[in-house]
């Protein structure tokens, strides 16, 4: 890449370090919620060999896990009606609690309702902490930001790549690892600032009221059932790869684990060059298009070849990640400062709704077709939720519609 592209990139990254300390602890939020919603997917082989679950029962369980996002619109709602600030700190002291609960598990049930919490509050914080980054950064360096959240919660969820080969199986001492966000309620609580943009309304109404009205009804519509359609596929990808990879492949834990950082590390190329379109302007046909690249190369890991497995994981990370500043700058100017929190979390909560659509499909079609061949079908939806973004209008990162 051209070396304008390198130092206009940190350019705008010692911008948004200036003088922005909310968005470092924005980040620190998306960080943990990241490094506590990978755990499942490292130990699903481990908690289903000691629980004694097979495929479906474990797909029922991340299907009801999926759906449990539905719990945190109400918490992105008052978002949008009190702040992002209260939010996020509140959000994080309950998902750390959360973790201890997970912990603690006796049974699967038990694990599978203290996920439950963990995943409603770490939904409402996912996006709000997307709003908060849009409305905290400069018109240019939305991108930027949002690449920000999206390393930080990179190197959450490569902490416990990291850390869970030395660990496995024993994914208790993860969860109670995720309990760290508690440490970080004092510097929370005493540093984070309200978000530009939200200050500068005098009283916001209600999320959901907003976004009935036109022509926001029908961009959350579309957003929505595009988010529902991709996660169909994604959500189970996402949940399954380690366990596609050890029992369909072979793979041991620690050639997982090795799979998963050299995805994260492939894909910093990614968010910067994802930044760089984003600063220029570029929104909506780059979005479209690299998600729906993105939804072929994630089914390459499901071919069933070890060198396709690696390949499409680098791929899949590398165009997501070049995806997270476009999409999330062009998204997140779709939306009015009263309601944009909402939805974000709007999108999450159908997003998972997809998502447990897919898991339980998945746990039925896997006893005929195997895992490989179920997540391939299921590929579909993720693309077809890409081409659906194109109805959505386009923007061109000027000023946050209020």
């Amino acid at each position: 890449m051209p070396t304008n592209f390198w130092r206009g990139t940190l350019r705008r990254l010692r911008q948004l370090a200036s003088g922005q300390l909310g968005l470092a602890l924005a980040g620190l939020a998306t960080g943990l919620v990241s490094f506590d919603s990978s755990i499942l997917t490292l130990a699903l082989p481990a908690i289903g060999q000691e629980f004694h679950a097979g495929v479906p029962t474990l797909a029922t369980v991340g299907a009801l896990l999926a759906a449990g996002s539905l719990l945190g619109l109400p918490l992105a709602v008052s978002a949008d009606r009190f702040g992002r600030r209260r939010v996020l700190v509140a959000g994080v002291a309950g998902f750390s609690l959360a973790n201890l609960l997970s912990a603690a598990a006796p049974g699967l049930s038990w694990l599978a309702a203290s996920r439950l919490l963990a995943v409603a509050l770490e939904t409402a914080v996912a996006g709000t902490a997307a709003a908060y980054a849009v409305e905290q950064a400069p018109a240019r360096g939305r991108g930027t930001a949002l690449s920000f959240l999206a390393v930080a919660g990179g190197a959450g969820a490569g902490l416990s790549v990291v850390l869970y080969p030395f660990l496995a199986p024993n994914w208790r001492l993860l969860y109670a690892l995720g309990a760290a966000g508690l440490l970080a309620l004092p510097l929370l609580l005493r540093r984070l600032p309200e978000s530009r943009a939200w200050r500068r309304l005098e009283a916001a109404s209600g999320g959901l009221r907003v976004l009935l009205e036109p022509p926001w009804r029908r961009r959350v519509a579309l957003f929505a059932l595009a988010a529902a359609l991709g996660e169909a596929f994604f959500g189970p990808a996402n949940l399954l790869l380690a366990l596609f990879g050890q029992r369909e492949l072979h793979l041991g834990t620690t050639v997982i684990s090795l799979v998963f950082v050299a995805a994260g590390l492939g894909s910093l190329p990614g968010f910067a060059a994802g930044s760089w379109l984003a600063a220029k302007g570029y929104r909506r046909l780059p979005a479209v298009g690299l998600a729906f690249a993105a939804a072929l190369t994630a089914g390459l890991s499901f071919a069933g070849r070890p060198g396709l497995y690696l390949a499409g994981d680098l791929l899949w990370t590398l165009l997501a990640g070049a995806n997270v500043a476009i999409a999330g700058a062009w998204l997140g100017e779709l939306f009015p400062t009263r309601a944009r929190a909402t939805a974000d979390t709007t999108a999450a909560v159908a997003a998972a709704a997809g998502s447990a659509a897919g898991l339980l499909l998945v746990g039925l079609l896997e006893p005929q077709l195997g895992l490989g061949r179920s997540l391939l079908l299921m590929m579909a939806g993720g693309a077809g939720g890409a081409l659906l973004l194109l109805l959505l209008p386009g923007t061109s990162g000027g000023r946050l519609p209020e």
